[in-house]
């Protein structure tokens, strides 16, 4: 990147849309995540379940997410790999107090970085470790440990702790997964 494009992006003064997909279990946090993010004027005043996906668009600094926002129930979650092609990262919301199904979420992250269309490609994975205000929530480094994230070696990755009903923890990860977006353009 040259100086000009340093200089565009640090004074935001190019604009950039990317495509993003938001994976999980069902139950994670997921579209509370992104609804956190959006502006106040777009946000919903009530959370449904996801069935399917939802499609929503939020801006962080100068870069406009469009967020394909998966559904996490297990009949759903074979639809994930037919939005991986497009997709420029990845946030994957991790219910950190549910430890019953923490290896379910590693075997779904494992299927997800292996698939032919992410295994390839060094595209950011932004982890969040939601529900990090409940009293049986694993810390962010027990949770990274269970998922066997020192393994990737091949893409960027962050990991969060995050409360998506107050939006603790959102801007650190949102602020990671940005500068990711921008150092790839």
């Amino acid at each position: 990147m040259g100086l000009l494009d340093k200089l565009v992006n640090i004074f935001g003064l190019k604009k950039r849309e990317v495509k993003i997909l938001v994976v999980g279990l069902n139950n994670s946090g997921k579209s509370t995540v992104v609804n956190n993010l959006k502006s106040d004027d777009t946000k919903a005043s009530e959370i449904v379940p996801t069935l399917g996906l939802n499609v929503d668009k939020f801006k962080h600094q100068n870069v406009t997410f469009t967020a394909f926002d998966m559904s996490g129930q297990g009949r759903y979650r074979d639809l994930w790999e037919h939005y991986y092609k497009d997709c420029e990262g990845i946030i994957f919301v991790i219910d950190s107090s549910d430890r019953l199904r923490l290896a379910v979420v590693r075997d779904e992250l494992d299927l997800l970085l292996q698939h032919p269309d992410i295994a390839t490609r060094q595209i950011p994975i932004l982890f969040f470790s939601n529900k990090m205000d409940l009293r049986e929530a694993l810390s962010s480094v027990k949770i990274a440990a269970g998922l066997g994230l020192e393994q990737i070696m091949d893409k960027p990755w962050h990991i969060c702790a995050t409360n998506a009903l107050t939006g603790e923890g959102l801007q650190e990860g949102m602020e990671w997964f940005t500068q990711q977006i921008c150092d790839r353009s």
